[in-house]
């Protein structure tokens, strides 16, 4: 039940308060001084104080109620004050309104008004401690996260981040597969290194092999090794990726870009931790944690068969989803500003600012990191305008705009911006977004016929 203060010194005053507060479901607090007053707020808790302007009799200018609500706000800035005021200090009651009251009432008052009054600004006491609470909770749980575990320096505030980070110290210590989704860009390889530093295999190697960079028939000698004269080229035997992560971590990014010969022998020695070098019959023995990464829509490329369905449960143990930066609104200023170390003079314009936060972020985080780097070669002063930034301008309601970057194109995506081009690869990537040799992969991994 809500609890209300009445402080006022006429009796009959308090009662008829008190029956009001009653009949409503809302318990009453009386005193009959400025010192009960402030005394009973030490020993309750209360949720509104109603107090009287005059106390002493013969007294209108309102000085004692002055006095009483500074004290009050001094000792509960956000406790709400209603005012009980005569027009004779109408004037000091606007005053203290303007210093932070919740509102007047002059006497007699409108029960009806009061008691409507009373009830919203309980209920906004109410939601703004809940959001307090909040709030506090989860700066405690933010100090907890950062004091307890190795965030590699992650740059982060909004609480979709928070989650991701959150999941990622609460599995690193689990000898499990973690398969990291989310667009390019987004940090997903940061992700994967607070895993490793907070794993049990934190002082082994952290690998990293990127899939989408590596021919297709190299891929296998990337993550197995080969003897001398596997294939043309090999003068001399290689050690693997998965070699040179035994005892730690190995991050395979892009994964869906593994073709099918690669993902059949990746399911093999993250079964059994075995595996041969491409030209040897020696079977070699690891221990490696491996986490994976993907922009990929790997359950679209199981139905379309070039992903393993039965590789995709093994790498997906437990799956970390990075949101998008544009998803991320609270990361955007601190990774800005973080970017802006090189120059830490350098502010960033109110305009600028708001001009960051509207820009979609196709390039996600790595978009930033690039804007910002540029904004802080090209600024002419202490302050980063809109202008530095060399954001593209907004566009106009109707205009296409550019994929985020949170989907893989597909098999129809591909050969509809192959057929615009006319078959010029070059321009059909472009319009993809995507490198001509990554398109030229895609399209070999997805059986597409040049037009």
């Amino acid at each position: 039940m809500p609890t209300v203060l009445i402080i006022d010194d006429n009796a009959a005053v308090s009662v008829a308060l008190d029956v009001l507060f009653s009949l409503h479901g809302i318990e009453a607090l009386r005193a009959a001084s400025p010192e009960a007053g402030l005394a009973l707020l030490e020993q309750h808790s209360v949720d509104l104080v109603l107090q009287d302007m005059n106390f002493t009799a013969d007294t209108t200018s309102g000085e004692e109620g002055t006095a009483l609500f500074r004290a009050i706000r001094d000792r509960h800035p956000d406790l709400p004050v209603i005012l009980l005021t005569a027009w004779t200090h109408l004037d000091a009651a606007v005053d203290l309104i303007k210093a932070g009251a919740a509102d007047y009432l002059a006497k007699p008052w409108d029960d009806n008004k009061l008691i409507a009054t009373v009830n919203n600004l309980i209920e906004l006491g109410q939601a703004k401690r809940a959001l307090q609470q909040r709030v506090q909770a989860e700066l405690r749980q933010r100090r907890e996260l950062e004091n307890g575990h190795d965030l590699r320096g992650m740059v982060y505030q909004d609480p979709a981040t928070e989650r991701v980070i959150h999941l990622a110290c609460q599995v690193a210590r689990a000898d499990v597969a973690v398969l990291i989704s989310g667009p390019n860009g987004t940090g997903k390889e940061r992700i994967a290194e607070i895993i490793q530093a907070n794993s049990s295999v934190r002082d082994g190697p952290f690998v990293v092999l990127n899939c989408g960079a590596i021919p297709s028939e190299l891929i296998e000698a990337e993550l197995f090794g080969a003897d001398a004269g596997a294939y043309t080229g090999a003068a001399k035997a290689r050690e693997g990726k998965f070699e040179a992560a035994d005892g730690g971590t190995l991050f395979l990014d892009e994964i869906g870009n593994l073709p099918l010969a690669g993902q059949m022998k990746l399911l093999r020695v993250l079964e059994t931790g075995r595996f041969e070098r491409l030209g040897s019959n020696r079977e070699r023995q690891v221990k490696v944690r491996v986490v994976s990464a993907t922009n990929a829509d790997l359950q679209a490329m199981i139905r379309a068969g070039t992903f393993r369905e039965d590789l995709f449960y093994r790498l997906n143990v437990i799956e970390l989803r990075l949101p998008p930066l544009a998803a991320r609104p609270l990361d955007i200023l601190p990774l800005a500003m973080h970017f802006l170390g090189a120059h830490p003079r350098l502010q960033l314009h109110a305009d600028a600012q708001a001009a960051l936060l509207a820009h979609p972020w196709p390039g996600n985080v790595r978009e930033l990191k690039n804007v910002m780097m540029r904004a802080g070669l090209l600024a002419s002063g202490d302050i980063i305008k809109v202008s530095d930034l060399g954001l593209p301008a907004a566009p106009s309601p109707g205009t296409p705009t550019a994929d985020d970057g949170s989907r893989e194109p597909d098999r129809d995506a591909i050969s509809l911006a192959l057929s615009r081009a006319g078959g010029v690869v070059a321009q059909a990537a472009a319009e993809l977004g995507l490198s001509r040799q990554a398109l030229y992969r895609r399209m070999e991994r997805l059986g597409i016929v040049r037009p």
